[in-house]
Parts: C-alpha cells; structure tokens; sequence
C-alpha cells in the first residue's frame, strides 16, 4: 500500500511539473533515475508520503494542504514578489487591477529586508489614519512581521468589510537609524474604490503666477487610469494649459501595461516606452507608445520621491530619458522586475517574476531607482503635511494647523523649472524673429542676394 502510495505521488508530481513545462514553453524531461530532477521530485514525494504517514494531526495533511503550502514556500523563497495565488488571492488579484478591492488601503512592500507601508490611499481607512510612506509594519493583529512573507503580510491585511485589523507600526525619526516612534492602530476594512487619477487642476496664481499649469497627480496604474489621464488632460487643455506638472509621489506601480499608456501619451507613437530582458526570448521584449490621442507638446514635470515604485519609476525613466520632461524631487524606490499573473485552472493561479525592466537607454531601475534632474529633499514632516493637504475627509484642528504649515518646495519647484523654460523659449523665439544687424546697426546683407562671396 505504502509503495503503491509513493508511485501515485511520483507520478502526480511528475504530471504537475510537465503541465508546469508545457505552460512555460518547454518539455519536461523524461524520468531518469540519473537526472537531478527526477532526484528532487522523488525527495518530494517522500516527504509527503511521511507527512501524511506519520504527522501527528491528521486534519492538516490533505494533499491539497500540503500542495498549496509547499508552492507557497517555493514561490516565495524565490523574492517578494512572486507567489502562489489559492482561489480567494487570485481572485483578489483580478478584482485589485479592476479598481475595487477589500481592504485597509495600504500598498505594502519590502525595503532592506523590512515590511513598510509604500503608499496610503487616499480616503480609506488607512488613509485616514494618517499613515505614511515608510511606516514600517512590526505586527498584524499582534503576530510579529519578522518572518512573515510579502505574501502573508498582504493577505492578513485583506478582509470583509466590516472586520477590524489590528496594526503595531514604527515611524521612523531622522538621526535615529534603525528607530522611530512606535504606536498602533485599530482599522476597520472597507471596500476599497481606487480612482487612480487625483487633483486635475490649473494650479493658482499665487503659485504659478500668469502661466497657465496644469497640475495631475497619479495615485496608481489601473485599467481605467488611461482614460481618466486622457479626460483630465482634455479638460485642461481646453482651459489653456500651457505646462503640466504630474505628480507620481508615493504612487506603487501597478498594471504595465497602463504604464505604458501614460508614458506613450506624450512621445510620438511607437517609442520605445521601456524593454524587459529574461532568460528567455519570450520574456524579452519591447513596449511602444501606442497612443491613438497626441496631446500638445507641451513642457513637463515629473514630481517622483522615494516611493515612486514600479509603473511609476518606468514612466519617470521613459520620460526622462527622451527627454519628455525635467524630473523633479527624490530618487525612486526601485522595484524594477516583471510580475506576470498565470491562470493555473480551478481557481488558483501563479504570481511569478519573468524578467526586469529597463528605461529606453537601456538603464536598469531594479535595486536602483531613478534619480531626479533637479533633487529636492523633503523631511518626513513635510511629507505628511503634503498628504494631509490631499486628505477629502474633514481634518482635526490639530490636522488643520499641520496643513496651514505645507510647503511643497517639490512641487514649487517643478513650477520654477516650467516659468524659466516658458521665458527661454520666448526670449530664443524673440532672438530668431529679430532682423539680423551687422557691427554698424545696419542689416545684414541676405547671402541669397547674389551678392558675391
């Protein structure tokens, strides 16, 4: 029974990797007692021929237990970001790059090897509890972050509406490295509607004084932001913009694809956007503009800090690299590698990193970030005023005397880069239309005169 056992495990395994070498593009190789794969794959089986032998609760050694926990430690001993996604994390996959989701409103990541907040949105519950970009997560409902995977930590976070999660956060202080401030939050989950483009606005005269500048802010890539970017630039457009500045602070990437599309509304089409490189051909390739609506080509600010992530960092590398627009502010977070989601059947699927990205020239932003043209630091008290100011709900009296504080010298300085390139451009347009005048005041002869030379 026992062998008979170990056959049938062999061969669903040896059946799980070919269907797994099928979806890839490759054969799986045949059983050969000599091959290192076959080794493995029979080490494999007898483990969980013993588990479910020999362990001493029998209600945790179903194979579908076994299975599903063995793809989740296999996908995430490879990097944070690839993991195996059961029927409910898929399915929160599909529905989080629809624009809706259940949850806490916080973007998660890991930097130095520590979990942190990369972004609050905007009016959820973490929002509103002024969470901020950095605030490193010590506890989920009292468990200890400390081993706890990217995966893990995401779906703790998930929930129903309603249910309330329990946070232990650390803000980091300047001059304390490794400290900070230790507080904890109780929040509620709620069903997350994520409108990815904020803020379209003529900024005001006290600001911009008599230019006309656009000002858009990107909280993230969905389906939807293309088409949201195209409205709010059309409208601005119609009320005389003549520069924009857009704003992809603490904004945590998300679909490539509407990346892409916001970087190509602004290059001619079939730019070269940004490239991937892989270990295989397929995984190698080139994203183009494809964009069927050209806006003016008008100057641009790109407002980027440190965490600007992903699609974020590819827009910022697209542009700064044609030379599209200046970039304004802090260097990006650097989360340059491809995620693709496979659809595995019955419900689950397979979150796994395919290749890196690459900026037009050819520059990596994985581990590295893109650096600004025009560096402006701010402190992380500035920080937070800025994302108080941005907050729709009703502020404190205590948030109300933090915002009458905000100074976005970031933001005041794109303007400052936008005004001068408007007085260049007029004052070399006043150049070239002046008539040309020799030493003694008089014209210049025009060589086409047939005067002789």
């Amino acid at each position: 029974m026992v062998r008979a056992r170990m056959t049938w495990l062999l061969t669903a395994f040896m059946l799980l990797t070919g269907v797994l070498g099928w979806q890839s593009g490759r054969s799986a190789p045949s059983p050969d007692p000599d091959d290192e794969s076959y080794q493995y794959t029979l080490l494999f089986a007898r483990v969980v021929q013993l588990i479910r032998q020999d362990y001493v609760d029998e209600d945790k050694v179903g194979y579908k237990d076994l299975t599903y926990a063995a793809l989740r430690g296999m996908l995430s001993s490879l990097d944070p970001h690839s993991q195996f996604l059961d029927e409910e994390a898929f399915q929160d996959i599909q529905q989080e790059t629809k624009g809706q989701f259940s949850g806490l409103g916080i973007v998660i990541g890991v930097k130095e090897g520590l979990l942190i907040i990369v972004s609050p949105m905007e009016d959820t519950p973490g929002g509103r509890a002024g969470l901020m970009p950095g605030d490193r997560i010590l506890k989920i409902n009292g468990h200890s972050t400390a081993k706890m995977t990217l995966t893990a930590a995401e779906k703790a976070l998930k929930g129903v509406p309603g249910e309330t999660a329990s946070l232990t956060l650390m803000r980091p202080v300047a001059g304390v490295p490794g400290g900070g401030n230790v507080f904890e939050v109780n929040l509620t989950r709620e069903t997350i509607r994520v409108a990815s483009v904020k803020d379209a606005r003529l900024l005001p005269a006290s600001m911009a004084g008599q230019d006309k500048i656009g000002y858009v802010r990107i909280e993230e890539f969905g389906d939807n932001t293309s088409d949201e970017l195209d409205h709010a630039l059309e409208n601005l457009e119609r009320s005389g913009m003549t520069a924009l500045v857009l704003d992809l602070r603490n904004n945590p990437g998300g679909l490539l694809d509407s990346a892409v599309d916001v970087a190509g509304k602004f290059v001619p089409p079939n730019t070269v956007i940004a490239s991937t490189k892989g270990r295989t051909p397929e995984q190698s390739q080139e994203f183009r503009a494809r964009s069927e609506r050209q806006h003016p080509d008008y100057p641009i600010a790109l407002l980027i800090n440190g965490y600007s992530a992903s699609g974020a960092e590819i827009v910022a590398g697209a542009l700064k690299d044609l030379n599209r627009a200046v970039l304004v502010g802090e260097t990006t977070f650097g989360k340059g590698s491809v995620q693709t989601v496979q659809p595995l059947g019955n419900g689950v699927g397979l979150r796994l990193t395919m290749a890196k990205y690459y900026t037009p020239s050819m520059k990596t932003i994985h581990e590295v970030g893109v650096s600004p043209d025009i560096e402006v630091p701010i402190s992380d008290t500035e920080e937070r005023r800025i994302l108080l100011a941005e907050q729709k709900r009703p502020l404190t009296p205590e948030e109300q005397a933090e915002v009458a504080k905000m100074e976005d010298r970031q933001l005041e300085r794109a303007v400052s880069a936008l005004r001068s390139v408007r007085i260049y451009n007029e004052r070399q347009a006043a150049l070239n239309a002046a008539p040309k005048t020799t030493a003694a005041g008089e014209p210049a002869p025009n060589p086409a005169d047939g005067a002789a030379r």
